[in-house]
């Protein structure tokens, strides 16, 4: 056999070694839930897109890679089109159909309280958001679920220690949300904030899916309220909200303890948006957000939610968890997970994990926010703040 022949037979082996390898990758199904419908699109869309990227990263960096086995993350995402049914019947599928086992999103307390009420038995790890406190506090002690971004317990006492510094003009504020279960058991926690800071409280609820709000503006000013907080409503809703606020006269200030929806809720309101205060999740003009958005747009064009990084945070954070664990087993990741502090994904900073005061477990993700302005058709920073780490 000669030197030649026995090259070719070398270089078609390490050739077929490779190709061997390269199909040895087990597929791993990432699950999400968002609204890809509805009011909480934007929402939806910040999961989705969010967790792709890091996906994509993975993927594209050879797989994960856990133990001696690598593995390639797909994402499998359903429409919880806002609501608890929806939320219900896509983490069903996800867990039923698709045999997932980790799951990213959704955002909002109606689907989120339903899908952990499918994923907690069937031992499936989810990082959600929402601001419902029985996301993270109940009878299962939250044995698989997880917190992605900070609830209202967490950034309200900031935003309005801040608010009572910077405007102290404000004596009676406004608040509007949704009249459901979600609506009618975070309001009385935003309301005992700021009865506490020492403010004076107007509120009301309205029909989620409500799109006009001229009456009820009208009985807000009539109130005399000095400022009205938009709070956790849906992106579509508050930018309507907002918008006939000014349309029926409202002079004082505006703001949301909540959301984040700030780039949405100037499409909706228009120049009616200048001067509207929010919480943010994300600076965009930070060093480390340059790569984010270039690598986003190459993809998507138009507007970049501010949840998309935490998405694509949250999905580091997970993909993290599993490598330490070295394998897929839930348990094992789960364990990796509630470990993870000091661990960097590269737009948020060091994990912080927190919860156990008000929560009982310590399955809140700390994330530091901003406190943005609307001024001239664009956001600018205020404040940035830190969440309280209870």
């Amino acid at each position: 056999m000669t030197r030649a022949l026995l090259a070719l037979i070398a270089a078609a082996t390490v050739a077929l070694a490779c190709a061997g390898a390269a199909t040895a990758q087990e597929e791993l199904k990432i699950g999400a839930v968002g609204s890809l419908s509805g009011g909480g699109t934007a929402w939806g869309l910040a999961i989705q897109r969010g967790t792709q990227m890091a996906i994509d990263e993975v993927n594209a960096a050879g797989g994960l890679k856990l133990g001696d086995k690598t593995y390639k993350p797909r994402l499998v995402m359903y429409d919880d089109q806002y609501t608890s049914t929806g939320g219900k019947t896509a983490a069903e599928r996800l867990v039923n159909s698709d045999g997932v086992k980790f799951i990213l999103g959704p955002a909002g307390s109606p689907p989120a309280l339903a899908v952990i009420g499918v994923t907690n038995p069937a031992k499936v790890i989810v990082l959600s958001d929402g601001y419902a406190p029985a996301i993270l506090k109940n009878e299962a002690k939250a044995a698989y679920n997880f917190r992605a971004l900070n609830s209202n317990v967490e950034f309200t006492p900031a935003m309005i220690a801040w608010l009572k510094q910077n405007m102290p003009e404000v004596k009676k504020i406004g608040l509007v949300c949704t009249n459901d279960a979600v609506g009618q058991a975070a309001l009385p926690l935003l309301i005992d904030a700021y009865k506490k800071a020492g403010y004076e409280v107007w509120s009301e609820l309205y029909d989620r899916g409500t799109k006009e709000f001229t009456p009820l503006m009208t009985r807000m000013i009539a109130q005399g309220v000095d400022l009205f907080d938009l709070n956790f409503n849906a992106p579509t809703e508050a930018g309507l909200l907002l918008k006939q606020a000014r349309q029926a006269g409202y002079k004082g200030r505006i703001w949301q303890v909540g959301g984040p929806s700030v780039d949405e809720i100037m499409a909706v309101a228009g120049p009616l948006a200048d001067g509207f205060l929010s919480y943010d999740v994300f600076d965009f003009d930070s060093p480390a957000a340059a790569k984010f958005v270039a690598t986003y747009h190459k993809q998507w064009p138009g507007i970049i939610n501010a949840q998309a990084p935490a998405w694509y945070n949250a999905a580091k954070v997970l993909f993290e968890a599993m490598r330490r664990a070295g394998t897929t087993d839930v348990d094992k990741v789960r364990d990796a997970l509630e470990k993870l502090d000091g661990y960097d994904a590269g737009l948020f900073g060091p994990v912080r994990w927190g919860g156990m005061a008000d929560y009982g477990v310590n399955h809140q993700l700390l994330l530091k926010f901003l406190i943005v302005e609307v001024k001239d058709g664009k956001r600018v920073t205020r404040a940035e703040l830190q969440p309280e780490q209870r």
